[in-house]
């Protein structure tokens, strides 16, 4: 008797996904190249940014963005893998562009458009090698990049000053309710023992950015739901400026009871830390609320349908 073997044809998801890692051996060398040009290109933007998140405390949390990147393509690899290359000279085109805008920026000296072109690049790359399927997967931890840059100066600059009088504002409001005798001129505050100047530090928009990320990642862990999500990140803003405005008032009453030492130092910095803490939580009941209202109004929905 002469034994046979039956066969059976592989699936085609199957055998795509098994070609992978040959994909990736063939790909290694000009994948490799890739790197190094970039790193080459961008070696001194990089160093600059890097400089920038460890001296400037409004964009500490900078060294946390490419992680949770890297992390969020991580969560998205099965979904890449399932998808066919399909290489785009479009993406050698975005890539020239990127590199364009970072000559212009580099002529004008202008750090934001040369940080901005990394993501140009990283995005005309995987066109470039992969195709744009797998652009629309790591689209969002290629935009949550963005969050690493910090604002060019004039935009920075038209942000902090309304939110320096705004937290003055509130600040003297507050001080004013609890019958505490209080002068503001523009972003001073002038109690009877001391006066307190609402600086560019103090504006809120440091407690603003890492309020913003935070929201991001927790809107992102928390809830499928783009709608639930989006209103997370949204309600960050306000949260921010309100918990600003209530710490700059906080100063004042302490600065008031117990003298100007209470608005300077290790108590400026740690009503700092306190207030971010509240307003973070905050963030949390904001998305128990809005969990809670969509559950009613899905209820009420079926209601009616059964009605």
């Amino acid at each position: 008797m002469q034994n046979t073997l039956a066969t059976e044809p592989i699936p085609h998801d199957v055998a795509h996904q098994r070609a992978w890692p040959f994909e990736l051996r063939r790909w290694a060398l000009p994948l490799a190249v890739l790197l190094a040009s970039f790193v080459l290109l961008y070696r001194g933007v990089i160093l600059k940014l890097v400089n920038d998140w460890a001296t400037d405390d409004n964009y500490s949390h900078g060294f946390l963005i490419v992680p949770i990147a890297l992390y969020f393509a991580w969560e998205r690899r099965e979904r890449l893998l399932a998808l066919r290359r399909e290489p785009s000279l479009v993406g050698l085109a975005i890539v020239l562009a990127s590199i364009g805008l970072l000559i212009v920026g580099n002529l004008g000296a202008e750090l934001f458009l040369m940080r901005i072109s990394i993501l140009g690049v990283l995005a005309g790359g995987i066109v470039f090698v992969l195709g744009w399927p797998s652009l629309r997967v790591l689209a969002f931890p290629l935009g949550f990049l963005i969050l690493m840059v910090p604002l060019p100066a004039i935009i920075f600059n038209q942000i902090a000053l309304p939110l320096q009088l705004f937290a003055s504002r509130a600040g003297e409001f507050v001080l004013t309710l609890l019958h505490i005798p209080v002068l503001r001129e523009g972003n001073v505050i002038v109690l009877a023992h001391t006066t307190l100047e609402v600086a560019e530090a103090c504006s809120g928009i440091r407690s603003l950015v890492s309020l913003i990320t935070l929201g991001v990642v927790y809107g992102y862990f928390s809830d499928p739901r783009f709608s639930v999500r989006f209103l997370i990140v949204c309600s960050t803003i306000p949260v921010a400026i309100i918990a600003n405005g209530l710490r700059v008032a906080g100063t004042g009453v302490a600065a008031h009871y117990f003298g100007p030492a209470a608005a300077e130092g290790f108590f400026h910095t740690f009503s700092g830390w306190v207030v971010f803490i509240v307003a973070f939580v905050a963030v949390f009941g904001v998305r128990g609320v809005l969990v809670h209202g969509l559950q009613m109004a899905e209820r009420f929905r079926l209601q009616r349908m059964a009605t």
